[in-house]
């Protein structure tokens, strides 16, 4: 009995919760479809308001659209009225201008028609007028016994005759105002190129002079057995002479930086108290870098000096490398600078380019100072490294010719080799040594009086100049001209000299009477 009342409270149960469940679920649906609706009403009011705006938006756009396109149209429209009313104004104006044109050649047809008639009475006179001339000149031919060519031919050569002698008057006269006025133009500006460059000369020698304080120093600089002293000249190349001079040790070398870097080696040896092979070596190497920036610093302070730029560094260590160099005893770098200084003030008083002729006159003698020197003239050699370092060929012309040992090809070329003369020709600025200088003169003069003709011959002016005096008895004019020519071509093809050597041949005839 209880089981069954249990069975049947679970049957009421189950049934209980169907129903419940039953009942549940058709609430819930009647509230899941009443939210539907309401979210369907809502999102369709939504989408009404959204397609609302969409279509104001839409007739907004065309709205400023259709504003745009009618703004576009009548500005069209008006652009399109503005070439129209310019083609009327260019057609009205064109028809004007065909009016005027046909006008004109209406006049032109007119006056075409009025010059045939007159060239038809012109062409009657000239016929007349050729009867009259041949008429005329069967005259004359009868008078002069002479035809037309035979006359005409006597007046071409007598006028030929009149115009050869005025024309050689003329260029005789032009000639020498000419060289009047060159002579003085030059003469003028040399001076003045030369009174605005002035350079202190030092001459060079072969020996420098090493003062130390006291003897002792020289038996340290000697060392056991002369080992120092032969050390220092083997490492140097220079003769060290040590003799009973007081308080002095010559160097003797014909090279300036070794006897330079001789120098200073003693000097900072004498310094340091430290006096053997081994310091020896050490001090000569460091001194040799130290002369080797020396020498570049030198370069480009020249360039700096000077306001050259842009040269090749190679080139700018050999014109420092000048600063040991000398010729005829003058020191090439002073010399170069005066030749740069002298060739742009005299480039810029002929109106040249002052710059490019500095930079010839600086590196005009750079083929005396090239690390290793081959056999050949320093103008050649110096133009081949201008060439190698991309120099203008008008400096490697200038450098090449300075000696007249190639042709000149621009201008600035014998500005630089008149500029060289100048600084080498100064006095005092170069010597010789006084046998080779005596023995020079001797030559010149002994060289002209193997001339038959020839009485005395004088050198001057330092053997730039030679006097030739002749008999006026033994020679005429054009053999003294002669003389002097070739003279000057045996000179210059026996001779050696510096510069230029200038002949001047005298011959002077004197009539002498006394009155009693």
């Amino acid at each position: 009995m209880n089981n069954i009342n249990i069975l049947i409270a679970l049957i009421a149960i189950t049934v209980g919760i169907g129903v419940g469940i039953l009942i549940a679920y058709t609430i819930i649906r009647k509230v899941i479809s009443k939210k539907s609706e309401r979210l369907l009403k809502e999102a369709n009011e939504e989408a009404e308001l959204i397609k609302k705006e969409r279509i104001l938006q839409a007739k907004e756009k065309f709205l400023q659209l259709k504003s745009e396109h009618e703004k576009t149209v009548v500005e069209k429209n008006k652009a399109i009225s503005i070439t129209e009313n310019r083609l009327k104004q260019k057609e009205i104006s064109h028809s004007q201008k065909q009016e005027a044109l046909q006008r004109k050649q209406n006049e032109v047809n007119q006056l075409q028609q009025s010059l045939t008639a007159q060239l038809g009475t012109v062409k009657k006179k000239q016929v007349e007028l050729d009867k009259s001339y041949k008429q005329i000149q069967a005259q004359l031919e009868n008078i002069s016994s002479l035809s037309v060519e035979e006359a005409k031919k006597e007046l071409m050569e007598s006028l030929k005759e009149k115009a050869q002698s005025d024309a050689v008057l003329l260029i005789k006269d032009i000639v020498d105002e000419a060289k009047l006025s060159a002579n003085l133009e030059a003469k003028k500006i040399v001076i003045k190129t030369i009174q605005r460059t002035a350079v202190e000369y030092t001459h060079e020698n072969s020996v420098s002079v090493f003062n130390i304080d006291n003897e002792e120093v020289k038996g340290r600089i000697i060392g056991r057995e002369g080992r120092n002293i032969r050390t220092l000249e083997s490492m140097t190349g220079v003769d060290i002479i040590i003799d009973d001079s007081p308080d002095a040790i010559l160097l003797s070398s014909f090279d300036p930086v070794r006897r330079e870097i001789a120098r200073l080696s003693l000097s900072k040896l004498v310094t340091d108290g430290r006096i053997h092979p081994a310091r020896i070596e050490e001090i000569v190497a460091k001194t040799k870098r130290q002369i080797e920036q020396e020498i570049n610093e030198v370069g480009k302070r020249t360039t700096i000096d000077l306001g050259i730029h842009g040269m090749h560094h190679e080139l700018v260590r050999l014109v420092g490398k000048m600063k040991y160099r000398s010729s005829y005893g003058q020191n090439l770098l002073q010399h170069s600078k005066e030749v740069a200084m002298l060739s742009a003030t005299m480039a810029a008083e002929l109106g040249l380019n002052a710059k490019l002729a500095k930079r010839a006159g600086l590196l005009h003698d750079i083929g005396k100072v090239p690390d290793n020197e081959p056999d050949l003239p320093h103008a050649e050699l110096g133009a081949s490294l201008a060439e190698k370092y991309k120099e203008k060929p008008e400096i490697i012309n200038a450098i090449a010719a300075h000696h007249d040992e190639t042709e000149m090809l621009y201008l600035i070329t014998p500005i630089v080799q008149a500029c060289d003369a100048i600084s080498g020709a100064r006095p005092g600025a170069r010597r010789e040594v006084v046998e080779a200088y005596t023995k020079r003169l001797k030559d010149l003069e002994e060289l002209a009086l193997a001339y038959p003709g020839v009485v005395k011959t004088y050198a001057i002016q330092a053997g730039r100049e030679l006097r030739v005096i002749v008999g006026a008895e033994k020679l005429n004019d054009e053999q003294v001209n002669q003389l002097s020519f070739n003279l000057s071509k045996k000179i210059q093809n026996e001779m050696t000299y510096p510069g230029q050597i200038k002949i001047t041949v005298i011959r002077e005839t004197r009539a002498v009477n006394y009155a009693k």
